[in-house]
């Protein structure tokens, strides 16, 4: 049986699977649109945060990625504000250092992940 449920505050609501099925070429297709556009470094950039973001203990910085991806810091930095800009990816309270990384943070939420290699993060 397939069930999607949609997090609302505090509950968790059941959508109606035909439903489901009629939005989600649409959204699929937004989320194309919106992905599409990333060049080779932007996707570079954001994937090493999003897969090294749980390994951290706070924030990562420009520099971090930088010299992790052998990347001028300057073009990280100018990336990072390019998808903070667009709201597709980061979150850089203070405009530097990465706290959010969807799906991850370092910041506290509800909502804890831990994967099974024992690391263990919040999630967005």
């Amino acid at each position: 049986m397939k069930r999607l449920l949609f997090g609302c505050k505090r509950r968790m609501l059941p959508v109606p699977w035909i439903l489901f099925r009629r939005m989600a070429p649409a959204e699929a297709a937004k989320n194309r649109k919106a992905f599409g556009r990333l060049d080779d470094d932007q996707r570079r950039v954001h994937h090493f945060v999003v897969r090294e973001l749980p390994g951290m203990a706070g924030p990562m910085g420009p520099d971090f990625v930088a010299g992790a991806l052998g990347m001028d810091s300057a073009r990280v930095a100018s990336i990072m504000d390019e998808l903070e800009r667009r709201k597709l990816f980061l979150y850089r309270p203070g405009g530097r250092d990465v706290e959010w990384a969807y799906p991850v943070t370092v910041v506290p939420t509800p909502h804890r992940v831990e994967f099974s290699s024992g690391e263990a993060i919040w999630a967005a």
